[in-house]
C-alpha cells in the first residue's frame, strides 16, 4: 500500500464524486426528506476556520442522513451584497461586482477542497440579477399587502459607513460593524412591519424544542412583551394629548412630571417656538452617547422644561412636561409619567431639577427602606394614593386600569420596533419603486424587473453614488409617463439573507418560490450557524416566513425546525514583552521551560489569552494552508474531536498533528491487518475474542449514531477511536473461530461510521477493502441488539464484614460508581446511620466492604 498522500487522495475522490453527481438532490420518492443547511458566507475572498467548523458540522449531518436513508438537500450560496465590497472599490479601485464575483469563485474552490457534500446546482448569490428580480417581486407583494411602508423617521446614522442601521445593529451606541458612535437623523426610510407579528413571534418560541434555549431567551428579550396600561394626559391650553405606556399604573399618584424623548413629535413641536428646547435636542442629536437610560446619577439625566403642563387623570393638579435625554423613543411611546420615589432614573432627574418626590408604595414589613437618593422598586402596600390606599401592587394595577375610562386602557407593549430595512449605499438590492410628483410612490412594473445597479459609478467620495448618478436615477413614471426618479436607497443585506434558504430550492424557477418544492423540503430540518445571529438574521427569517405565508407564498410558519449554534475557533495570542507587538504563531516556539520564544532570535515571548482568531492580533490560521499541509480530513477530524461543538475550540498545532498521526495509523493498519474475504458467510459461532470485538463494533454503531444526531461529535470520534483501538490490537489468527470475519466486520463498520467525518479517507479504505461503489452512498450499519447488552456483575455489599445486600453493575464498572451505588443501598444507609465511614474497600466486580465506626 502506498504512503498516505492526502492531497492526491482527496483530489481523486472529489473529482469522482463530482463526475458521478453523488450529491445531486434526489427527486421526490418514498424516502423521507431532510433539508440540512449552514448559514451562507459573505464572499470575503478566503474561507476562515469558523467556516471550516460550521460547514463540517453540517456536512457530517448531511452525509449521515443520506446513509440513514433520507433524501437530503444540502445547498450552498453567497450573501453577496455588503459594505466591504464598496470599501474595496474605494481602497483598490475595483468595482464591487468584480470584487464580489472573483471572491465567490475563489471561495467556491476552497469549499470544494474541504470535500463538502453540497449540491452546487442549487447555488445562489444574493447579488445576482436573478435573485434581485425575485426579491423585488416579493418586496412589491409585501408593499401591496401593507407589510412594507415608507415613513420619515429618526434613524441610526453610521457616520463611517454613511448609512442607516437598524436598532439591532446598534450595540452600546455604536455601529455593529464600524464601531463608530451612531448619530440620530430624521430620514425617509423603508420599514418592514415586523411589529404586526410580535406576539406570534414571541409565543411560537415555546414550540421550537430543537432550538437552543439561549437563542430563544435572546429573542424573547428583544421582542420584549410588557403588560400594563396606556394613559393619555391632556395638554392644558391645547388640543394635544401625551400618550404614555407604563407597566406600573399603580404608581400614578406618585407622578410629579412628564418626560418626553428628544425625538418625540411634541418635543419637535416645542422646539419650533422654544430655543432652549431646540438647543437641547440638537445637543442630544450630536451626542447620542448621552441618550442612555442606564447612565448613573443625576449628572446622567439632563433635560429642559418645555413650559407645557398636563392634567393629572385622577387629581386636581397639573404636571410639568420636560424633554429628557434618558427617555427613548424606541421604548413605549417615547413619553413617561415620572415617579421619582419608585424609579431610580426618575429620581436622579428629579433631584437634579429639584422636583417633588412622592412615595406611594410602602415596603412590606421587614423590608429595608431605601435612603433619600434611592428609589424603592419592590412590592408593598399603596399609600398616598386615594382609592388605592391599602392595596398591594398587583391589586392596585387592576384597580387603576378599571378606573381609567377615557384616560386610557389596558395594553400590551413590545420592545421590538418595525424593521428599518433601507440603506444609503450602492452595493445592495435596489428598492423597486419610483417617485413621481403627480402619482407619488409607484411600483416598478414586473416586466421591468429586476431593477439592477448601474456599473458606471464612482467611489471617489463618501456617500451613496446612486444619488449622484443622474442617468440611472432619472426615469419616466410607469403610471403617467411624467418625469420621475428612482429610489436610490438599497435594501439591508439582512433582507437578502431572510429568505435565501427558500430560493435554494427554487434556484431555477421563474418566480420567487416553487411552492411545491419548498413545501417538500421545508421547514428546514437542521440549521447550523453562529450565536451572533440570534437576534438579527434568525428573527428576521422568522418574520419573513410569516410575511411570505400571509402573501400566499408559504403554507407554514417557521423556517427552521432545528437550530444548532457552534462555538468560535480560537487561538492563543503572542506578543513581544517590551514593544507589545503581536506575533504570528508560526514565529513562536516553545522555549523548553514552559515558556515561549521567537524562532528567529530566541527572544522571550509573552503568551496571551486564547482568543477569537483576529487579523489584528495575528492569531489567524489559514485553513487553505492547513488543508494543503495536512489534508481536509485532518482539519475536519480535529474540528470534530477537540471539544463539544457548542463550545469555543482552541486551535493547536499539536492537536492537528495528533489527528494527522491517527489517520496515518489507520492507513497503515488497513494495509497490515488480514480480514476475512469480502462477502464471506457469517460463522454460526464466534470464539470469545471475536465475540468481544463484535460487541465493541456494534456498541460503536449505536454510540456514534446517537452522538451525531445529538451533535456530540467529539464523543463520536472517541467511540471511533475505541473501535479502532480494538481492531488494531486484534489478532485474527489467534482469535479462533470467526476471528477473520469479525475483523472484516469491524473494519467495514469503522469505514461506514467514519465516512461522514473523514469522507475522503473512508472512500479510499472502502475501496481497499474490496468493496464496490461509493461509501457515501452506502447504508448506515445496523447494530444487533444481542451484541449491545452489557455483561453485568452482581456485587456483594458488606458493612464491617456483614452482608447488607447486593448491587448489579456493568462488568468493569469504575471504583467510584461502585462505591456510590453501594452507599445508596437502604440497608447500608441504615447500618451506617450515626457512624463515621472510615473506608470503603472495593474489589472490582466482586465485593464492597464499608468500614464504619
Amino acid at each position: 500500500m502506498s504512503a498516505y498522500n492526502p492531497a492526491e487522495l482527496e483530489a481523486k475522490w472529489q473529482e469522482a464524486w463530482e463526475a458521478a453527481e453523488v450529491y445531486r438532490t434526489p427527486p421526490p420518492s418514498d424516502a423521507p426528506d431532510r433539508y440540512v443547511l449552514e448559514m451562507l458566507p459573505y464572499p470575503s475572498g478566503r474561507i476562515h476556520m469558523g467556516h471550516v467548523r460550521v460547514y463540517t458540522l453540517g456536512d457530517v449531518l448531511a452525509r449521515y442522513s443520506r446513509a440513514r436513508g433520507y433524501s437530503v438537500l444540502h445547498p450552498m450560496g453567497w450573501d453577496g451584497f455588503g459594505l466591504p465590497a464598496e470599501n474595496a472599490a474605494m481602497e483598490h479601485g475595483i468595482h464591487p461586482a468584480k470584487w464580489t464575483w472573483s471572491n465567490i469563485d475563489t471561495m467556491r474552490a476552497q469549499l470544494r477542497s474541504m470535500g463538502l457534500s453540497y449540491d452546487w446546482d442549487c447555488e445562489v448569490a444574493t447579488c445576482s440579477p436573478a435573485y434581485m428580480r425575485e426579491q423585488q417581486r416579493l418586496f412589491l407583494k409585501m408593499l401591496d399587502a401593507g407589510l412594507i411602508y415608507r415613513a420619515e423617521a429618526w434613524a441610526n446614522w453610521d457616520p463611517v459607513e454613511h448609512t442607516v442601521l437598524a436598532n439591532e445593529q446598534v450595540i452600546d451606541g455604536r455601529g455593529w460593524r464600524s464601531g463608530a458612535l451612531v448619530e440620530r437623523r430624521l430620514l425617509p426610510q423603508w420599514f418592514f412591519r415586523i411589529t404586526r407579528y410580535a406576539g406570534e413571534l414571541l409565543d411560537a418560541l415555546d414550540h421550537l424544542p430543537r432550538w437552543p434555549e439561549r437563542v430563544k431567551t435572546m429573542q424573547r428579550n428583544w421582542i420584549g412583551r410588557s403588560e400594563g396600561a396606556r394613559l393619555r394626559f391632556q395638554v392644558l391650553g391645547g388640543k394635544e394629548e401625551i400618550e404614555v405606556f407604563t407597566t406600573r399604573p399603580d404608581t400614578i399618584f406618585g407622578a410629579t412630571f412628564i418626560a418626553l424623548s428628544p425625538d418625540h413629535p411634541l418635543s419637535r413641536t416645542c422646539a419650533d417656538t422654544n430655543p432652549t428646547v431646540a438647543a437641547f435636542i440638537q445637543e442630544c442629536t450630536r451626542d447620542p452617547g448621552r441618550r442612555n437610560r442606564e447612565a448613573a446619577g443625576p449628572a446622567g439625566k439632563t433635560g429642559v422644561d418645555t413650559g407645557l403642563r398636563v392634567q393629572h387623570p385622577f387629581l386636581d393638579r397639573s404636571l410639568r412636561v420636560f424633554v429628557a435625554d434618558y427617555v427613548l423613543m424606541e421604548y413605549g411611546t417615547g413619553a413617561i409619567f415620572a415617579v421619582p420615589a419608585h424609579d431610580q432614573r426618575d429620581l436622579d432627574f428629579a433631584r437634579a431639577h429639584e422636583l417633588d418626590v412622592v412615595p406611594v408604595v410602602d415596603p412590606a414589613p421587614g423590608v429595608e427602606r431605601p435612603g433619600p437618593d434611592e428609589a424603592y422598586v419592590g412590592d408593598g402596600t399603596l399609600k398616598n394614593s386615594d382609592f388605592l390606599n391599602g392595596l398591594d401592587v398587583a391589586a392596585a394595577k387592576r384597580a387603576v386600569i378599571d378606573r381609567l375610562g377615557e384616560h386610557g386602557e389596558r395594553s400590551v407593549q413590545y420592545r421590538i420596533h418595525d424593521w428599518c430595512a433601507s440603506r444609503q449605499r450602492y452595493w445592495g438590492c435596489p428598492v423597486p419603486v419610483v417617485f413621481c410628483q403627480d402619482c407619488g410612490v409607484v411600483p416598478v412594473p414586473d416586466s421591468d424587473l429586476p431593477v439592477t445597479l448601474p456599473d458606471d459609478v464612482k467611489f471617489d467620495r463618501p456617500g451613496n453614488p446612486l444619488e449622484r448618478h443622474t442617468a440611472w436615477k432619472t426615469v419616466d413614471c410607469p403610471a403617467c409617463g411624467s418625469a420621475a426618479e428612482r429610489e436610490t436607497q438599497t435594501l439591508d443585506t439582512f433582507v437578502d439573507s431572510a429568505w435565501y434558504y427558500y430560493r435554494y430550492i427554487s434556484a431555477r424557477a421563474d418566480q420567487p418560490l416553487d411552492r411545491e418544492a419548498v413545501t417538500r423540503w421545508c421547514p428546514t430540518f437542521q440549521y447550523v450557524g453562529g450565536i451572533e445571529h440570534a437576534i438579527l438574521h434568525l428573527l428576521y427569517a422568522r418574520f419573513f416566513t410569516r410575511a411570505l405565508r400571509d402573501i400566499g407564498e408559504l403554507p407554514f410558519d417557521e423556517p427552521f425546525d432545528g437550530l444548532y449554534c457552534q462555538g468560535m475557533v480560537c487561538h492563543r495570542t503572542y506578543r513581544e514583552p517590551e514593544e507589545g507587538t503581536w506575533l504570528y504563531p508560526e514565529e513562536v516556539e516553545a522555549s523548553g521551560n514552559g515558556g515561549f520564544r521567537r524562532r528567529s532570535d530566541g527572544a522571550p515571548v509573552v503568551a496571551g489569552r486564547v482568543e477569537k482568531m483576529s487579523k489584528s492580533r495575528r492569531n489567524v490560521v489559514d485553513p487553505v494552508d492547513i488543508i494543503a499541509t495536512y489534508g481536509a480530513d485532518v482539519a475536519r477530524l480535529f474540528m470534530l474531536s477537540d471539544s463539544p461543538p457548542e463550545r469555543d475550540l482552541e486551535w493547536t498545532t499539536s492537536g492537528v498533528e495528533g489527528a494527522a498521526r491517527y489517520l496515518q495509523r489507520i492507513w497503515r493498519a488497513f494495509d497490515e491487518l488480514e480480514p476475512g474475504p469480502v462477502g464471506a458467510a457469517q460463522p454460526p459461532r464466534f470464539a470469545p475474542a471475536a465475540h468481544a470485538l463484535r460487541q465493541t463494533t456494534h456498541r460503536a454503531i449505536r454510540a456514534v449514531e446517537e452522538d451525531i444526531e445529538a451533535f456530540r461529535h467529539n464523543r463520536a470520534v472517541a467511540h471511533l477511536r475505541t473501535l479502532s483501538n480494538a481492531f488494531l490490537r486484534f489478532d485474527a489468527a489467534a482469535a479462533g473461530t470467526g476471528g477473520a470475519w469479525a475483523l472484516r466486520e469491524a473494519l467495514e463498520t469503522f469505514v461506514r461510521l467514519s465516512a461522514p467525518l473523514i469522507p475522503h479517507l473512508a472512500e479510499e479504505l472502502w475501496q481497499r477493502l474490496g468493496r464496490d461503489g461509493f461509501i457515501c452512498q452506502d447504508a448506515w450499519p445496523e447494530a444487533e441488539p444481542d451484541l449491545l447488552a452489557e455483561e453485568r456483575a452482581t456485587i456483594a455489599v458488606q458493612v464491617n464484614g456483614k452482608l447488607r445486600g447486593t448491587i448489579e453493575l456493568a462488568l468493569g464498572a469504575g471504583e467510584a460508581d461502585t462505591r456510590n451505588a453501594a452507599l445508596q443501598l437502604p440497608n447500608v444507609i441504615r447500618a451506617i446511620e450515626g457512624a463515621e465511614v472510615r473506608k470503603v474497600i472495593v474489589v472490582p466486580d466482586r465485593v464492597v466492604n464499608v468500614v464504619a465506626r
